[in-house]
């Protein structure tokens, strides 16, 4: 049995993770503008003093901050001619309550951050390397509850040090033949469950398997790794758990599953794997498995 049973029963609080839906920056992009969750600006913040970088403006943004905006500020980008730049920093929803912003506020704001390398109002952003992405329908493919969305379909922009390099669209969703469904993410804990219960468990008080884990479904469908949270290493398994008695329940799991088909989630165009939560939990009375995950 597991050394500190009661290691699993403060899990079921201290695990548990408070977050809340940020509001997004914004990009423009020919006659349109779109949400965006690419944090540019704090890529540059980064790279400068810490010490100086936090008071900018108010960018010690725990002080007054909400709870959906806890850096304090937006940020607006615009694509013109190719190549991408800042135009504006404004404080929290001020563009959607007054669909107006304050714009010598923002350029005093950017001014402060950048200095001589404002020109003509905005900043060159040369320090970005990566994708944009925008969705081209409503159909919602995954999201983490505070930043990261991926959409079916989408519009990927990709810039290499502030220059538009490609632009492409790609679908995120590829289904295969005789696979398992995962479009809706929330029902994937439950179709693993579902065959978790068919699996022969042995003596439970010999190898209790109760406890919280990652399943990560790869880049191809397969589920490829099994991990019990909060033990990601030697040390702390052996801390916690007898080594056999650890060694059976991911085996066990991973055979379990190791089998089933899930068709293909993709990140702008790209095959992606992801992690599925799922708590399970033996009751020693009957013997039998529950599902504790929600």
């Amino acid at each position: 049995m597991q050394k500190y049973i009661a290691l699993i029963i403060l899990n079921l609080f201290s695990l548990s993770l408070y977050s809340s839906p940020q509001i997004p920056d914004y990009i423009v992009f020919k006659n349109d503008t779109f949400a965006t969750y690419n944090l540019l600006l704090e890529q540059y913040l980064s790279k400068i003093d810490t010490t100086k970088s936090e008071n900018l403006f108010g960018l010690n943004f725990r002080d007054g901050s909400t709870f959906n905006c806890w850096r304090g500020y937006q940020a607006i980008y615009k694509i013109e001619n190719d190549s991408l730049f800042l135009t504006d920093i404004i404080n929290c929803g001020e563009l959607r309550r007054n669909k107006i912003i304050d714009k010598k506020e923002s350029i005093e704001k950017m001014r402060i951050i950048f200095g001589d390398n404002l020109k003509d109002n905005k900043i060159y952003i040369n320090w970005f390397l990566g994708d944009f992405s925008f969705p081209l329908n409503k159909t919602l493919i995954r999201w983490d509850g505070v930043f990261y969305k991926i959409y079916e379909k989408e519009r990927v922009i990709s810039i290499d040090n502030g220059k538009v390099i490609k632009i492409e669209d790609v679908n995120n969703y590829t289904p295969k033949r005789k696979a398992i469904n995962r479009k809706n993410g929330d029902k994937v804990s439950d179709i693993l469950f579902k065959n978790l219960k068919k699996v022969k468990w042995g003596n439970i008080n010999k190898f209790d398997c109760s406890a919280k884990y990652l399943i990560t479904i790869g880049k191809e469908g397969k589920v490829s790794k099994v991990t019990m949270l909060g033990y990601d290493t030697d040390e702390k398994i052996d801390e916690h758990w007898e080594r056999e008695e650890y060694d059976y329940c991911i085996k066990t799991i991973y055979d379990a599953l190791s089998k089933l088909n899930f068709d293909i989630i993709k990140s702008k165009g790209k095959p992606i794997s992801e992690d599925i939560y799922i708590h399970i939990w033996f009751d020693s009375a009957t013997n039998k498995i529950e599902n504790w995950t929600h």
